[in-house]
């Protein structure tokens, strides 16, 4: 296998099994090969190497027989450690689920398997998909800690879909599976160069997955280019139609307070960005005071954390191995995620300015009152200047250093500032990438956020721009 086909998407992965010059064994093998020789990266929980060959024959020998095809026939893909796949250990990152073994896919899973996607493994996250970092010293397969950055590997690669997003960025896989609280898809993809979807709430199936919050969480698609995000959102939801897009008539909204604190390499890729869509037609609408940060500041941890007890509850013993949450807790491998669990999530307390406070009743008034005002806020934002979307800076900065104190609560939340309010808001977004730092080499990503419901329309926009602006070099380039 040439070099050249470590940087393959989907469709020209499909081209290539038809012109007869890669097979899917051929693919396969090479990123399982890849796999093995990024081990220090740690985005790999479970490798299941000899089932996915096998996968890899029958659907070689299908093809040379001439049978229908289907989408993602001999496509290799990976799966979040929070995803169910069949046979395969589901930790969610943490040791208390290592010998955790589903019989069934998840739902979203199924449907990529029912089109012919292959399961290479099931990758690292953020432990408990409870952070922003993937500084996970659990299941690491190298002599480093946590999962690592495949363009630096002395970076995070930001999480919680971590490994996913490695895989990915490394070329171990040509798609993937993760799940988005607050940012998890959005922010290791913008960390590893490669382009997800955070579907609209509600939208995904969601049993199946190790739940956060159940109002804000949601699977979606990761992959090498905005088309394949499209494929895969399309096979979930059994709707491949996309809409037409015209770039000249396009209005993306630009908010001042999501432009805010990037670091130089962040500003000038972006920016740069920016004057190619303008020179392409597109219409960009200054924003100067959107007050969705804000208006998200009462409802976003508190949701989250009043949630997660009971989420939690329920599926170990609905859908989980059957031990207690306490068990689970009792053998948290990360500091940060052991200190949420047992200071807050445990005792019904979030964090404020006055110290831990109740979680129940800023729960209460966040759902009765707060998403509301702030899912109203964006809508009016969409409609007045009659925007598409509004688009920034994914993350404020580019992948740090993977250390200790890389997972405190400051870096957390500046992983996340721009990340959280539409998910509050359960909106669909996209993440794509833009650029490489020009003094770091490090990927950068834009985020474009849509109305609620408008998700092949975005995804339909975001193939529109990755044409204007291109895809980035892969990791191995």
């Amino acid at each position: 296998m040439t070099p050249s086909h470590f940087d393959l998407t989907i469709s020209q992965a499909q081209a290539a099994f038809r012109d007869g010059s890669l097979s899917s064994r051929m693919l396969v093998q090479a990123c399982l090969d890849r796999a093995e020789s990024g081990a220090q990266l740690n985005a790999f929980v479970t490798l299941d190497a000899a089932d996915a060959l096998t996968a890899a024959d029958a659907a070689d020998s299908a093809r040379r027989a001439g049978k229908p095809l289907k989408p993602l026939s001999g496509i290799p893909i990976v799966v979040k450690d929070n995803i169910h796949a069949a046979g395969l250990p589901s930790t969610a990152g943490t040791p208390a689920l290592a010998g955790f073994i589903p019989r069934e896919d998840a739902p979203v899973l199924q449907r990529l398997r029912e089109a012919g996607a292959i399961v290479l493994g099931k990758t690292n996250l953020h432990e408990l998909a409870f952070g922003a970092t993937g500084y996970n010293p659990a299941f690491n397969t190298g002599s480093l800690v946590g999962v690592r950055n495949p363009y630096d590997a002395r970076r995070i690669a930001g999480g919680s879909s971590s490994g996913s997003a490695v895989a990915l960025g490394a070329r171990m896989a040509l798609a993937a599976l993760g799940t988005d609280t607050g940012g998890s898809m959005r922010i290791p993809c913008a960390l590893n160069g490669c382009a997800s979807l955070r579907p609209s709430a509600g939208r995904y199936p969601d049993r199946g997955i190790a739940p956060i919050a159940p109002s804000r969480d949601t699977a979606g698609p990761m992959a090498l280019c905005m088309a394949d995000v499209a494929l895969l959102d399309g096979l979930i939801c059994d709707d491949l139609s996309l809409p037409p897009v015209h770039l000249g008539e396009l209005r993306l909204g630009i908010a001042d307070e999501f432009w805010r604190e990037l670091d130089a390499d962040t500003l000038a890729a972006s920016m740069a960005a920016l004057e190619k869509l303008r020179g392409a037609g597109v219409s960009l609408v200054r924003i100067d005071d959107s007050r969705l940060q804000a208006l998200n500041h009462p409802i976003g941890f508190p949701v989250v954390i009043h949630e997660a007890h009971a989420a939690m509850v329920a599926y170990l013993r609905e859908q989980g191995p059957g031990i207690s949450i306490e068990a689970l807790v009792a053998q948290i491998a990360s500091p940060d995620v052991r200190a949420v669990y047992e200071q807050m999530v445990l005792p019904g307390k979030v964090a404020t300015a006055d110290g831990l406070v109740a979680a129940e009743p800023l729960y209460r008034a966040a759902m009765q009152g707060g998403k509301a005002a702030l899912q109203a806020h964006y809508q009016a934002l969409f409609s007045e200047d009659e925007l598409d979307g509004l688009l920034f800076p994914t993350s404020p900065v580019i992948a740090p250093f993977a250390e200790a104190q890389v997972s405190e609560p400051g870096n957390f939340e500046r992983l996340i500032q721009n990340t959280e309010p539409a998910a509050s808001a359960g909106l669909p977004c996209i993440q794509l990438p833009v650029g490489l730092g020009a003094t770091s080499g490090m990927p950068i990503g834009l985020e474009l956020d849509g109305p609620a419901g408008s998700d092949r329309r975005l995804l339909a926009i975001g193939i529109a721009l990755e044409g204007v602006l291109g895809r980035i070099p892969s990791a191995s380039a």
